[in-house]
């Protein structure tokens, strides 16, 4: 066991200075003051430290993406030590716009791979195609029989689409109902949305016409353009979660995307960010020529969250939940993003700065003094 003492904690909401008694993996007590005898434990003093949930990303490329200018431009699968150093104990994998040289049974394994590392790690079906391509056969026998599944991806308004219909999403999303009520899970669609201008009106027409049940929705890459926003926040105003995506394509910075959408009335409890981390990054000259490729980075969430404080003059309790209990509650996670006995013991530590300090997850020290501790097999042996 490890008891955690004089934590400034967030949980996320501010509760002030908390002892943390942790064991078998989950938080056994929070309390303003914790004493044990007799007990072998180990004590962690937090005096000075803001203790936070795990950090949730739930849009990583863990198997790898990109591919758009061939082959070569492919990025290789993440590694667990890139996870942890910036903070995410929970992540959710899926595919991109390739779902040809990328499988859902290489996720799966990915998946696997990520838990028995040290995190937890789920994945969704499908990919930007539609149909989507599944393991079982259909969205609803993954959702049912493959315990990493929470929902499904789809894309839609992208150039590399497969331009669903209404009707076609309006099938797909009744599926996921289904199979998320039988299964106990989520069940939501992701929906990467790219830059046409039909932008999210497929999906404001499966709300406003078909009346489909909006929490099983997740639209994704919100803040492409001014315009594409303006829809999200129309889409956040029925009672929708929308995902600023942290790293790609923007119209502005994603703290203030989120706090626009605040200052246009849309709930704090309505909006995510997520990294796309992993995808393939092109860098071009003024010419337009290939420069190199690289991975997109996995540590926008923080740094955004961090922005939202210190720049965007947001409460830290408030700016935290759009990386944990937010995520939590739009993937149905009770025992994640909160710091409550009974949750999963994945939490960090924050400086007076908010430098990342320590990673735990599942009661386990990931990283301590900004070292990351645990990290893949192959990074160990293959740095």
């Amino acid at each position: 066991m490890k008891l955690v003492k004089n934590a400034n904690v967030l949980a996320p909401e501010a509760i002030g200075t908390h002892d943390l008694l942790v064991g078998g993996g989950k938080i056994l007590l929070v309390e303003r003051s914790i004493r044990l005898s007799g007990v072998n434990v180990e004590v962690i003093d937090a005096a000075g430290l803001t203790l936070t949930p795990g950090l949730i990303d739930q849009h990583v490329h863990v198997t790898g993406a990109g591919g758009q200018q061939g082959f070569d431009s492919m990025t290789p699968p993440v590694e667990l030590g890139s996870l942890v150093a910036c903070g995410t104990t929970t992540v959710v994998g899926l595919l991109g716009t390739d779902s040809s040289t990328r499988d859902l049974q290489s996720l799966y394994a990915k998946t696997r791979a990520l838990d028995r590392e040290g995190i937890t790690a789920y994945m969704l079906t499908g990919s930007f195609a539609y149909p989507p391509v599944t393991i079982t056969g259909s969205v609803r026998g993954d959702l049912l029989f493959i315990d990493k599944v929470l929902g499904c991806k789809i894309a839609i308004s992208d150039e590399r689409s497969s331009f669903p219909t209404a009707g076609e999403l309006a099938r797909l999303v009744a599926d996921i109902h289904v199979a998320g009520m039988l299964s106990g899970k989520g069940g939501i669609l992701h929906v990467h949305v790219g830059a046409l201008d039909s932008r999210l009106g497929v999906l404001l027409e499966l709300v406003e016409r078909y009346q489909l049940p909006i929490r099983r929705l997740s639209p994704t890459h919100v803040g492409r353009t001014a315009a594409l926003f303006d829809e999200a926040i129309r889409f956040a105003l029925h009672g929708g979660m929308i995902d600023i995506s942290t790293g790609g394509t923007r119209f502005d910075e994603p703290y203030k995307q989120a706090l626009l959408a605040l200052q246009r009335g849309v709930p704090l409890s309505r909006i995510t960010f997520s990294s796309d981390g992993n995808a393939g990054v092109v860098r071009k000259d003024a010419d337009g020529r290939v420069i190199d490729y690289r991975r997109a980075p996995l540590d926008r969430n923080l740094e955004q969250v961090i922005k939202l404080i210190t720049d965007g003059g947001l409460a830290p309790a408030d700016a935290f939940r759009l990386v944990t209990s937010n995520p939590a509650a739009n993937l149905s996670l009770p025992r994640k993003g909160r710091i409550v006995a009974g949750a999963d013991a994945d939490f960090c530590l924050f400086d007076e700065h908010f430098t990342l300090r320590d990673v735990f997850a599942g009661g386990e020290a990931l990283a301590r003094d900004g070292v990351v501790l645990k990290k893949g097999n192959f990074e160990i042996h293959n740095p």
